[in-house]
């Protein structure tokens, strides 16, 4: 309710009185604490050192011992729709993000479009007096909103936040970032070459943001979300981190379970007798292959090696980064805010199975279809972590640190939803170093941080009813081990891996995630009585029907409650490829098939700018060449796939890198003369290769004159899975090719670059399998 004008009013300003009550921001009560969330991504319970995993995290050992370490708290097992929940305390299917925002489709849980009846959180916060910062990933604007020219409605600003920076979409080069403020695209502010790496430059911005609001607003509580690239592939580290852990993981993974598991148990995150499960657990033809686990003894002493070192990478990315948060907590402590400050760090779900069995040295790959061989993979054993490399590990991997549960990331055992929580506020909390086994999920923390902050959730706001928060705050268990569990149901839903735990007690169907299985009405649901099998080892839907009938009918009513139908196991092939096609959102293709882009502008994401993966096409440019001219025309990707034209060097030269897999391709000819021309490349594809790729000539034109021509392979994936979009008369991020890599953007210049026209219109649609492989991965 709007507070009330007390002041008076005459004909005569000098006659009136003011009352500045009304307009003036509202103010938190004195003493308020203020809130930092620290979400990473796919981290299992097994892989840090606050619950016995072999990572060191200083600073996250640092708040534990001080504070509240959680054994059973819960996510929805992919990235984007964990996130929605910290953003509304809703469950995410009513966040509409029942999966990615880039595999979106047309019903209302699966909109990637959050309702304006949930609310964010931010902005109940920042009515209520607190300064609100988001900086990191930024994984919840719709797909149809990532370009600039879209309403930034539903970006951080619009979302109640008063500043964010970070990067737009599921991942991104650590070293390479495609970065944004506020509400519009930005470049990195130096390179790696200068010591720049995305973890440090986000925990610079996140006490910056701090800073600047102290200094002009002592006494306001702020909230920050901090989000951290961390530790999503690609895995990046500095050097010195890496080496931390050379030998670390020798033992493989299946010793690493055997090692982690007693030492859960001692620290008290499990309770005696926690058995491990199978590294297989799921009956073949229930699961996608790309899921399964090669046992650590039969690889090859290469593998082993190259495995190894993959580990070793995920590990120093994830003490680097943890190294970063340290700094933001230090500097809490130098300014007298750390004791209140509510700290919550946490991760957003298990460990991420998407390296596939055999693991990556640039992912890409693996979502182009693309093998990963040891033969391939050797020769950047000692690359990565390293700007050279895009690397993620193993399936075997991501089951070790999601010890000692079933399956990983994607999927709704615990091995995909049960991660690592935090939280520590020394003047909220008496206790010290204690753990809480309270069963609790991702839609618990908005209201535990609105009680926190003794902040009431509004009925209506900004004139929308409210639909009311999922969750159960925690609050109830800061201070009383004791207490018995609060929350009642939670269920759980994911690309079709379907779960619901009630009262102790959680049905899962034995169903994987983007299997096309279909036919969910056939099922077989296990059961799983956690309170004594904390692990789901242990099956007993046979010995209890009762209980799985119950519990399947708790589930479609929350399915009916929360928008969860229609279910969506859709695969990447055949028929269910048509469908999903007919349901996902697309960039128009003008009648002209053609799309005219001009310099000057920002970049333009992959999936809103124009096609040319699995197709024929035409790019044209309109110049004006000088002798000194020279710079990148259009470039879109990086070192790990992508195309560009640029002049250098007195030629013209068009580079395809496909998929980092050396030699670079390059078709090139003498620049052309002084004057106005229209340079460009047609490829006009005329067969496949054995993994989809696409073959054909691309000829160079000079005007109207081919210049030079030669046979290429084109990528039917994304040149990236976020960033690195199209760029007309410079270069972002990472460089296309090596040829200009060290010009830093290559700016076209000593000319003019008037316009390109990319022409699409003989071939808009051909092909798009893996398109939609490579939407489905971005988590």
């Amino acid at each position: 309710m709007a507070t009330p004008f007390t002041g008076k009013i005459a004909l005569d300003v000098r006659d009136s009185q003011p009352d500045w009550t009304p307009f003036l921001a509202r103010k938190a009560p004195a003493g308020s604490p203020n809130v930092l969330v620290v979400l990473y991504d796919d981290t299992g319970t097994a892989a840090w050192s606050p619950y016995g995993g072999r990572i060191a995290m200083p600073t996250m050992d640092r708040l534990a011992a001080n504070g509240l370490t959680y054994t059973q708290w819960h996510t929805t097992a992919l990235c984007s729709p964990t996130r929605s929940c910290f953003l509304t305390g809703r469950n995410h299917h009513q966040n509409g993000f029942a999966s990615i925002s880039e595999s979106s489709t047309g019903f209302p849980g699966y909109s990637s479009h959050i309702p304006p009846e949930c609310a964010p959180m931010a902005t109940v916060l920042r009515e209520a007096g607190w300064s609100t910062f988001w900086v990191g990933k930024n994984h919840n604007v719709p797909v149809d909103e990532w370009t600039m020219g879209a309403s930034k409605a539903r970006w951080p600003l619009g979302m109640g936040y008063d500043r964010f920076y970070g990067f737009i979409g599921g991942e991104t080069n650590n070293w390479y970032p495609s970065l944004a403020e506020d509400n519009h695209y930005v470049d990195q502010p130096y390179l790696p070459e200068d010591g720049y790496h995305l973890s440090k430059d986000l925990a610079d911005r996140a006490m910056q943001f701090i800073r600047d609001s102290k200094q002009t607003e002592p006494d306001k509580p702020w909230y920050l979300w901090f989000c951290p690239g961390a530790n999503h592939a690609p895995h990046h580290a500095p050097a010195e981190y890496v080496e931390k852990y050379r030998g670390m993981f020798d033992d493989g993974y299946e010793a690493y379970r055997e090692w982690v598991l007693p030492r859960m148990v001692e620290r008290g995150i499990l309770p005696e007798g926690t058995e491990l499960t199978p590294i297989n657990p799921m009956a073949d033809g229930t699961y996608s292959p790309n899921d399964r686990v090669r046992p650590w003894e039969s690889l090859s002493a290469g593998e082993k090696r190259l495995f190894s070192r993959m580990a070793e990478v995920f590990a120093g990315f994830s003490e680097y980064t943890d190294a970063q948060v340290g700094r933001i907590v230090e500097y809490l402590e130098e300014s007298g805010q750390l004791d209140n400050t509510l700290i919550l760090y946490c991760a957003d779900n298990g460990a991420s199975g998407e390296g596939s069995p055999n693991g990556s040295v640039n992912e890409g790959k693996f979502f182009n279809a693309w093998p990963d061989t040891v033969e391939d993979n050797m020769p950047l054993l000692d690359k990565l972590g390293s700007p050279d490399a895009y690397n993620h590990y193993p399936t075997g991997w991501a089951v070790a640190f999601s010890t000692p549960y079933r399956m990983f990331k994607r999927y709704t055992y615990q091995g995909g939803v049960c991660d690592p929580l935090v939280v520590h506020w020394p003047a909220g909390i008496r206790a010290r170093g204690e753990v809480r086994h309270q069963y609790h999920h991702a839609v618990d923390v908005v209201p535990t941080i609105l009680e926190a902050c003794g902040v009431e959730f509004p009925d209506v706001v900004n004139g929308v009813p409210q639909t009311p928060l999922a969750g159960v705050s925690m609050r109830y268990s800061f201070d009383d081990a004791e207490a018995p569990t609060r929350k009642q149901t939670q269920y759980y839903e994911m690309f079709g891996s379907r779960g619901i735990w009630h009262q102790g007690w959680k049905a899962v169907t034995e169903h994987g995630p983007v299997s096309g299985l279909s036919h969910f009405e056939n099922d077989r649901w296990q059961l799983f009585h956690t309170d004594v099998d904390r692990s789901e080892a242990h099956d007993v839907a046979a010995e209890h029907p009762d209980k799985v009938a119950q519990l399947k009918e708790l589930w479609m009513a929350e399915a009916k409650r929360n928008n969860v139908l229609p279910l969506n196991d859709m695969a990447v092939v055949g028929p269910d490829l048509e469908k999903f096609l007919q349901m996902e959102f697309k960039v128009p293709v003008p009648p002209s098939g053609q799309y005219t882009y001009y310099p000057g502008t920002s970049e333009i994401p992959e999936r809103s700018a124009a096609n040319v993966h699995g197709v024929s096409y035409k790019v044209l440019a309109q110049v004006e060449v000088t002798e000194e001219t020279e710079g990148v025309i259009f470039a879109h990707g990086s070192r790990f796939g992508g195309h560009a034209l640029f002049l250098l060097d007195g030629e013209l030269v068009y580079a395809y890198n496909f998929l980092g897999i050396p030699p670079e391709t390059r078709i090139s000819a003498a620049a052309p003369k002084p004057g106005r021309h229209v340079v460009g490349v047609e490829f006009t594809k005329q067969r496949l290769g054995e993994h989809h790729e696409s073959y054909g000539p691309l000829k160079l034109y000079v005007d109207d004159a081919v210049v030079a021509e030669a046979e290429i392979r084109t990528m039917t994936g994304h040149f990236s899975l976020c960033g690195e979009g199209l760029c007309i008369g410079y270069d972002s991020g990472d460089a296309v090719s090596a040829a200009y890599r060290d010009r830093g953007r290559f700016p076209y210049r000593g000319g003019e670059l008037v316009k390109v026209v990319f022409d699409v219109a003989d071939d808009a649609y051909v092909d798009v399998e893996r398109h939609l492989a490579a939407a489905m991965s971005r988590d």
